[in-house]
């Protein structure tokens, strides 16, 4: 769980080139693309251009590299023929695995005709996200970051899933701790340096209350509301964090 400077070097290696990944889907990710060419791209580029693996294709069964969750799906959205539309909001979630270690991070997408009230969700979930990741330091505990994130998102009337959390991650995608996304302050397990999780807040736009689809996969807002999610992977420091994934637009 707690890594050594070797393994630290590795992990900011994976999460560069994954912040690379965005960086190219920005002029990918378009109304009436679908989300299995959004896939085939990542695939692509994580595999021939940045020669290292795409980690979640084949894990748990798993048949493609990322998850599209579009509109009221919370997480695991599966990529298809699905086309965006104008007033579409996407999360896409990706993981990519170089020299043996894996680096986590998903990012929402906003069309350009999605309203005020689309775009007020995301923004927040974003937020909720950041509060959380500067919760992180030497000596916080776990309840300090889930708390920030759901403070925040409860204060503009949002409420935050519970039954999906963050991870701890390195050689393998899903390592422990689990960071939960909401808590009491002082509560939880204590950090220490150089422990590696990712925090990925899914903020619902009304209820918590979700349901699994019959594919296994995609989960979705059980009242039909909106859901947002952002997530990164973090390194804790004696100081605060180093966010391993963080994007240039960031």
């Amino acid at each position: 769980m707690i890594k050594d400077d070797n393994e630290i070097a590795l992990m900011r290696k994976a999460g560069q080139l994954l912040a690379q990944v965005f960086a190219a889907l920005d002029d990918v990710v378009c109304v009436g693309k679908t989300t299995m060419e959004i896939n085939d791209f990542v695939e692509d580029f994580i595999v021939n251009t940045l020669h290292s693996r795409p980690a979640s294709k084949g894990q748990y069964d798993y048949l493609y590299v990322l998850n599209a969750s579009v509109n009221d799906v919370v997480c695991h959205g599966l990529p298809s023929n699905y086309r965006l539309k104008g007033a579409d909001i996407v999360n896409l979630d990706i993981t990519l695995e170089k020299d043996g270690f894996i680096a986590d991070s998903s990012k929402m997408y906003v069309m350009p005709d999605a309203g005020p009230e689309a775009r007020k969700l995301v923004r927040i979930s974003n937020e909720a996200m950041w509060k959380g990741i500067h919760a992180v330091k030497a000596g916080a505990t776990l309840g300090d970051v889930g708390h920030a994130i759901q403070q925040h998102a409860e204060a503009s009337g949002y409420s935050v899933v519970r039954e999906y959390c963050g991870h701890g991650i390195g050689r393998e995608m899903h390592e422990e701790p689990q960071v939960l996304h909401y808590g009491k302050p002082g509560a939880g397990q204590r950090l220490v340096s150089g422990m590696t999780f990712t925090i990925e807040p899914m903020i619902n736009q009304r209820g918590a209350r979700t349901k699994s689809k019959k594919d296994g996969w995609t989960v979705v807002t059980r009242d039909g509301g909106l859901s947002a999610q952002w997530e990164h992977t973090v390194l804790v420091t004696e100081t605060g964090c180093e966010v391993l994934t963080l994007r240039a637009e960031e």
